[in-house]
This record gives C-alpha cells, structure tokens and sequence, in this order.
C-alpha cells in the first residue's frame, strides 16, 4: 500500500492537538505519517505570554519542546522550517530548505498582531504575539526603568518611566496586570519611588473587556484604577513616535513604551495560500473545516474563518483546539472511511488573570468568579491542557514555575509555595529520621532491647488468623487492660500508657491483609522483608539518596502500620517529618545532589529523546 502523507503545519495550540489527534487514531496504519512544521521546534504557551513579558516566569517556563510533546509518537515526523508556498496542484509544500508531499494538509499558522494601519506602532510599538515579542517586552521594560533611574531630565525620567498599553481586550488587561504586580519589584530593584511609574491603559472603545459580562469587567476595571492604572476609553491611537502616543481625543502620552495588544489577524505568510480569505485576512472554511475552493486541505485555529450561528470562530484556546479536532477527525473518516463530523464548538467560559493575585472568570454562561477562585480555576484550567495532549512532564514543570519556583510571592498563594530556601536546615532532620528507621530496623532484625526478632519462626503481626492460641491468653490480656488504661496523647507522659491509633484493624483492611498474608508462612517471609525495607529505608535517609521518594513510603508505611493495629498516637509525628523532608532534604549534603539530576537527564533521553534546536 502506498505511503500517505498528512502534514500540519504550524505547532501551536490547534496543531499539536490536531496532530496529536491524528497519531493517536492512526497509530495501527503503519502506511500513515505525519509530519509536523513549525518554525520553532518548540511549543509556544501563548496564554502566558504577559507573564514572561511581566516578569513573573522565566522565558523557558512556556516554550514546550515538540520533541517531548510527540517522543512516543511514532507516526509524527517534526521538521523545524518556514513555509514558503504551497503547490496545490503537484500537493506539495515547499520551505526554506525542503519539500514535502502531501495527500492532507492542515493549516494552522495561527496569527499576528493587527496594527490597523496604525502610523508607528509597527516601528515604535512593541506586539504581544509570540515568545520573541515577550522577551523583548520584558528586556526592554527592566532595561528603561535602569536607565530612568540614573536619568536626570525630569520630564525625560516621568516619559521613560510611563508605560502605555493599548488594548483592554484579554492579552492587554493581562498585560497590564502583570506590570501592576512588577512596577513595585523594579523600584525596589533600581532604588526609585514606585509612585513615579505610571501605568496607562488605552482603549478605542467605551468600556474594557467587553468579551465578558459587565459586571465582570466592572471589577476588573475597579482593581485596576485601585492600583493607581489609569484608564482612558473612547481613546484610539491615531499616530506613534518613538517617544510619543497620540491619540484621536487630542492628548499625547509622552513614553517611551507602547505594548499594543488591539488585535490580531491571520499569519501573514498564509496570505498566498491560495485559499479564499475573509476578515482581517483568516482563511475560509466550511463546517468540516476543509479550505473553500482547495482539495483535502484545512485550517484550524486562529487562522481560520468559519461562521457559527452568524459569528466566527473566536480567536481563543478552547476554539483552536475543538478546530484541530474538527479537522482531525475528518481526516480520519476520509482515510478510514466513515461520515464526516461537523465542527461544533463547546466554549465553557473566559479566565481572565489580572496579575498573579487576582482575576475573574465567567464560566458555562452562568458562574460568576473573582480573586482566588477565579485564579485557581484558570490554572486548573491550564493543567487540563497537559493532561488533554497527555504531557505528564510539562504538567509537572508547570506546577513547579507557577507554584514553587516563583519569585517575589507572585502567585495566589503570595509565594507560600515557593520552594527557593536552604534545605540544609533539614539535614539534621533527614538523619535523625533515617537514623530512627534504621535503629528500628536493626531492633526487629536481631531482637534488640529485649524485643522479639522479625526474623524468627514466631509471627510478630497481630492478626488473629496467624496467632497460635494460648491457654489464658484472653484472660491476661483483660486484667492488663484493666491495670494501665491507654490515655490519648501526641506525647509520652510519666506514669500514663499511651493509645494505639486503632486497637485492631478495621474490618476492610483486615480483608486486604488476608489476601496478603493467607499463611503463617507468608507473614513470616513478609515479616524479614518488611525489616529489610526499613533498614533500606533508614540507610538512604542518612545519606539522602531518593530522599522524596522514600519520605512519601514512610508515610504509607506509618499508615499501614496504624491501620494494624500496631502504632500509638505518640509517634504520629512520623508522618510530618516525612512531609517536611519532601521538600528537597536530600540535596544539602546528600547523595539527591548527584543522582536525581543524573536519572532526570538520563531517563529523559530514554523516553523522550534528546532535545534539538532544529527538527
């Protein structure tokens, strides 16, 4: 059978899902590949752009390799290059350096910002639309507000420290969060007086985030002017120079920072795609998105224009990916045979970040959400995305930059997580803990302190099922009870006996355990192993060897032996300490230091491969 050639181009939102989609339905066709263009060979996270541009996350906390994302893809062929046009008739692609048959194509080369024709935003105003843009953003605010801070032309230092952005719609109301939450951490930085920053937020329309309900945007617009923003609608950019903003109201804003974030149009090296365009130059298609006019080619996400109930397709994630679907399934059922499916979109509201502490969300057209709900569902929300385009790794380093690797508290929970700190005030801990496993591993092993020896041929655990009945035994056991009461306590007490967590196993895990341990002969096997494991345990504590990996089997190993009946409330503070020395105990001093980054570099070239700058 003859190869076919499925090619997607462009790696953002709508064509990772598409060509995720497209692997994964036709990983049992070996006679299928894709192959998957961009001119990155990375995945750009374009939601969090503003905080890159902010200051908040380093750069490479939103560029996702493309080879991590499709390393057990097999089916996927990633190719790093630029598009340069698109033989429909011969259906080939040709680039900067190759070309590429195909009998499918999917467009989705997303877009770019639109200046309208603005005069100088172009030359004099810095865009928000791709990962370079954020970066230069970010250099350019640090660097102005450097050298304002040495500048001693007053009106020149107020100029360069007036930052401007144009646009309240959601990139530029991020945006402008994010310098909210920054303007204090420069000033510090630079020794200047954070009163002299000013933040200016500029709209051609009459209100602010009109894609969501008013009384949403009201308290949007309320936090804003409440941290000193000044807003000004009914205010379009008519003309900018490099150091002016003039706008149609007839004022002008001396700055030398201008972020337009207005709007957005199709890629511009689509434009002669051949395929018929619609407004701000998106690509026409029909309900399955196939291109108008073009065989066996279609256009997802951003770049495609396609009406729903009298409206196109919003410029939004949510659409982007249920595009790349659309398409992929069509593909599909075309290679497959089978019906076509219709494009039906399923948009379940907006998050809107205004900063790292505040925002509000508008979910399913009826739930209303502000502060930190509304921030912690829009991270629930990003979470969803790696699991959807099943990316453990990056869900993973996501928590990790919004959550333990932030600076300057800039995140809803005012940087309590942050795991920047010195764990070598955890070494003491980490060996005394390992110490403890390891004294009560040796104590079980050779019958120490006048305790019974594990290692035996008398079973040590207090199942009914594997004890040898003793004449008397139930009376002695009652009188003893009624000699010494055990008394509840976190802490040993002169004279008091203390209580067990449960006298006896409960009932459902009693079943458990008799499925584990059926025979005499098997608990006495899992006796001596269990012994082994805790002087394992307690050995690589000490020297902090999988010192994360180990606290967390402590913990389930206090709990099991809780739930049989042989743990006293007292010693309950096992589960805390084994919490605190998850937090990095084993890299102060400890052989973590050395072996978690080796088996990370290691086991990532096994099962990803090995990052490249060019597919």
């Amino acid at each position: 059978m003859a190869q076919t050639n499925i090619v997607v181009v462009g790696g953002g939102f709508s064509g990772v899902s598409a060509a995720k989609l497209l692997s994964k339905k036709l990983k049992k066709n070996t006679d299928i590949v894709i192959t998957l263009i961009d001119r990155h060979p990375y995945h750009t996270y374009m939601t969090e752009l503003h905080e890159v541009a902010g200051g908040r996350v380093e750069p490479d906390a939103i560029q996702y390799d493309l080879q991590r994302l499709f390393a057990r893809r097999k089916n996927v062929h990633l190719v790093t290059d630029n598009v340069t046009e698109l033989d429909h008739e011969n259906k080939v692609i040709l680039t900067e350096q190759g070309r590429f048959p195909y009998d499918y194509l999917v467009l989705g080369m997303g877009a770019e910002a639109n200046d309208f024709g603005t005069p100088g935003v172009k030359e004099n105003g810095f865009t928000l639309w791709s990962w370079e843009d954020a970066l230069r953003i970010r250099h350019h605010i640090e660097d102005t507000v450097a050298a304002a801070a040495k500048e001693r032309d007053l009106d020149k230092r107020k100029a360069m420290l007036r930052f401007v952005v144009c646009g309240a719609g959601l990139t530029g109301i991020e945006m402008m969060g994010e310098l909210v939450d920054w303007k204090p951490i420069l000033a510090d930085k630079y020794k200047i007086d954070a009163d002299e920053i000013e933040l200016v937020l500029v709209e051609a329309v009459s209100d602010i985030l009109t894609t969501i309900p008013r009384v949403d945007s009201d308290k949007v617009e309320k936090h804003l002017l409440k941290k000193g923003v000044r807003i000004l609608t009914d205010s379009p950019v008519v003309d900018v120079s490099p150091t002016i903003v003039q706008l149609k109201t007839g004022e002008n804003l001396q700055t030398h920072t201008l972020i337009w974030t207005a709007g957005v149009k199709a890629n511009t090296d689509a434009a002669d795609f051949g395929a018929e365009k619609a407004r701000a130059g998106r690509l026409v298609a029909n309900e399955f998105m196939e291109a108008k006019g073009l065989e066996n080619v279609y256009v997802i996400g951003d770049l495609v224009y396609y009406e729903e109930n009298g409206k196109p397709t919003p410029q939004i994630v949510q659409a982007a990916e249920q595009t790349g679907h659309t398409a992929a399934k069509n593909i599909v059922a075309a290679i497959e045979g089978g019906e076509k499916h219709a494009h039906e979109s399923n948009y379940q509201g907006t998050l809107v970040s205004v900063g790292s502490k505040y925002g509000v969300a508008y979910l399913f057209d009826k739930i209303h959400l502000s502060g930190f709900f509304a921030l912690l569902m829009k991270h629930i929300v990003n979470l969803k995305y790696f699991f959807d385009i099943r990316s453990g790794y990056y869900m993973v380093q996501y928590i990790f930059h919004e959550f333990f690797h932030i600076k300057h508290r800039r995140n809803i929970f005012r940087g309590h997580l942050s795991r920047y700190g010195n764990v070598l005030w955890s070494v003491p801990l980490r060996v005394f803990y390992g110490s403890m496993w390891l004294f009560e591993g040796l104590k079980k092993a050779f019958g120490l302190f006048g305790t019974q020896s594990w290692f035996g041929d008398t079973v040590a655990l207090p199942f009914s099922w594997l004890q040898t009945p003793v004449s008397g035994a139930s009376e002695a056991v009652e009188q003893t009870a009624e000699a010494a009461k055990p008394i509840f306590g976190l802490s040993y007490a002169y004279g008091e006996e203390p209580m067990m967590v449960f006298k006896a196993a409960p009932k459902w895990f009693e079943s458990i355990m008799k499925v584990m341990l059926p025979n005499t002969d098997v608990a006495l096997f899992f006796q001596k192993f269990m012994t082994c494991v805790e002087i394992a345990i307690g050995l690589a504590l000490i020297v902090g060897l999988f010192t994360w990996l180990l606290s967390a089997a402590t913990i389930a190993l206090t709990i099991s032996f809780a739930l049989s009946g042989m743990f006293y409330w007292v010693n309950i503070w096992f589960i805390f300490v084994a919490i605190a020395l998850m937090n990095g105990a084993g890299r102060a001093f400890g052989l973590d230091y050395y072996v978690i980054p080796w088996l990370q570099k290691k086991v990532g070239h096994w099962w990803y491969g090995k990052e490249k700058s060019i597919y």
